[in-house]
């Protein structure tokens, strides 16, 4: 027999944990599902060495619960992934929603049904979900890219990707081979450096990055955060990228160049990427002299730190700053280390994996204990088009994303109904936490105000309370289903639609696509647009406004009674 829930939410990380507490709140019968054997989503996966988050400790959480910002424990500047880990079971724990939490349960297919108005659910553990609302917060980066290397299964040592890292690995003293360097190999690397008996760092494009500027708090710095917390949220969630600075509104070229070299360097010394990009000056990621200025003084900064020319040369890219801005604890530093060295796969691609490692374009064989595959997600819509959602009529989202996956504001699709997706395409490039803050509020207050008209029509009707409950003990069956969490699921054929119009996914489409034209991340390869997997479509998948900007639509759309929305 089938499950009735009024929500579904699949993904159990930051997204998936605020979206159960919100709709359990709002008095619904939700459940949430995942497919790691514990919460944590991004953070239970991505346990790789060094793992840390690129967002200052006092903005990488939750902003809704004041006593809990104040107390919860973050000794120093950069949270490190277990203790994010660690953050979201205290969450889960502290509202009790474990208990509503199906772990080592994936989702496997969902179609709507439209006479009854519910998705049907199949999961991995047989189980059938009829939910009026299904909620996805898969998460952007999710999907591994795992790379297709001739032979790779020939390689007899150990064999990983940093998106599923398990327990127990150690690196001391082995030979390792990391291939990737983005956001995530940096990490690795400069943790691997220290440990390792060789390191060799198999580099397609180097990068630019700057110091994180990570250190012990202070009390007193921890005192003055917590006296100004109403103050520091406010300021992230009207900003462009919820970083917790004040974005620059300072063109690059009109201060001298002995002011220009001052403030990078300041920006250099304080740390954070998205700071020394964004807080520096205002045109730095669309002016091509501008972004020049800026890659110059990161280059230098290269040649002075790593002592090798040739290494140095290696790790010094001649492209666009324009991707993901990056922070580090030192990365460039271990690169002086005699036992760390670099192959750059442009000049000398892999060609093999041999049963001793790694065989490149020239004939060499790199011989690794283990092999690090640092090489990222399939991101946005990867995890969606790898499982079968059929909206309307039987259309598949990948079908509807053939062109490259696209949606009403990050949250909606058209022809599914009664579908959101927390951080979906086309949402905002931003600080993760506040932005997912923001889609789960602006989802569950959607939701809420349809319930509450479909509350008002029962009422007229003279129908059972539109949240299924009938003055009893919440056990009661409905056309023979019996609810869960103390509400009953409607009757058939009762119930609330909320879907996004096709007009209103093309004009967001539009607006993002508008946005990113000018955009030198747009000409630079990046998983921003796709360009890390191989046959993917390069396309718009972010909305480059700025989460002040986004936020302001959300109020301007609700005001004008959820505008681009059909709400039945």
């Amino acid at each position: 027999m089938a499950t009735h829930l009024d929500a579904l939410v699949v993904g159990a990380g930051f997204g998936g944990i605020y979206q159960l507490k919100k709709l359990r709140d709002q008095g619904l019968s939700v459940k949430a599902l995942d497919i790691a054997g514990d919460v944590g989503g991004t953070w239970y996966w991505n346990r790789y060495p060094g793992a840390m988050s690129d967002t200052e400790s006092f903005l990488y959480r939750y902003s809704w619960d004041p006593e809990d910002l104040r107390s919860y424990p973050w000794p120093r500047h950069y949270v490190k992934g277990p203790e994010v880990l660690a953050y979201l079971q205290h969450v889960v724990k502290k509202y009790n929603l474990r208990k509503d939490i199906n772990l080592n349960t994936a989702l496997v297919s969902a179609s709507w049904d439209d006479s009854q108005r519910v998705w049907v659910v199949e999961t991995s553990t047989n189980e059938t979900i009829h939910a009026r609302y299904l909620i996805s917060a898969l998460g952007l980066l999710s999907k591994q890219n795992f790379p297709k290397y001739k032979n790779l299964e020939k390689f007899q040592g150990e064999l990983y990707h940093t998106g599923a890292w398990p327990e127990g690995v150690t690196l001391q003293g082995k030979r390792v081979g990391v291939i990737g360097n983005g956001s995530t190999g940096i990490q690795v690397i400069t943790s691997a450096a220290k440990v390792a008996k060789k390191l060799l760092c198999f580099q397609r494009s180097p990068q630019y990055s700057v110091p994180s500027g990570d250190m012990d708090t202070t009390q007193a710095y921890r005192d003055d955060i917590n006296t100004r917390y109403d103050d520091i949220w406010k300021q992230a969630k009207n900003s462009a990228f919820a970083f917790g600075f004040e974005e620059s509104t300072i063109p690059t070229m009109s201060v001298s160049s002995e002011e220009r070299h001052r403030i990078f360097e300041e920006a250099w010394q304080k740390g954070n990427g998205f700071r020394f990009m964004f807080g520096t000056f205002c045109d730095i990621s669309y002016n091509e002299e501008a972004n020049e200025e800026a890659a110059r003084f990161i280059r230098e900064k290269i040649r002075n730190t790593v002592r090798d020319p040739e290494k140095a040369r290696k790790l010094t890219p001649t492209d666009f700053y324009a991707r993901r801005p990056l922070c580090d604890t030192g990365y460039y530093q271990q690169f002086n280390r005699e036992h760390v060295d670099i192959v750059d796969l442009k000049a000398n691609p892999i060609r093999e994996f041999t049963a001793e490692g790694i065989k490149t374009a020239d004939g060499t064989v790199h011989e690794l204990d283990v092999v690090i595959c640092a090489t990222g997600f399939d991101a946005v819509d990867g995890n969606y088009t790898r499982v079968v959602i059929k909206g309307r009529e039987g259309r598949t989202l990948k079908e509807h994303w053939s062109d490259g996956p696209t949606s009403y504001l990050g949250v909606a699709v058209p022809y599914f109904p009664n579908l959101f997706t927390i951080l979906g395409p086309n949402g905002p490039f931003t600080n993760i936490p506040p932005t997912i803050e923001t889609q789960v509020e602006f989802i569950s207050d959607m939701i809420e105000d349809a319930e509450r008209r479909d509350r008002a029509r029962a009422h007229v009707n003279g129908l059972p309370d539109g949240n299924g409950l009938q003055n009893g003990t919440g056990n009661e069956k409905v056309n023979g289903h019996t609810g869960s969490n103390g509400s009953i699921p409607y009757k058939s054929g009762i119930g609330s639609i909320i879907e996004a119009s096709a007009d209103a996914e093309r004009q967001w489409t539009e607006v993002c696509d508008d946005l990113s034209r000018e955009s030198l991340f747009r000409k630079t390869d990046s998983w921003i647009f796709g360009a890390n997997i191989p046959g993917k479509k390069n396309t718009t998948m972010f909305y480059f406004g700025g989460l002040g900007n986004y936020r302001k639509e959300l109020h301007s759309l609700v005001r004008d009674g959820y505008r681009g929305f059909r709400i039945e």
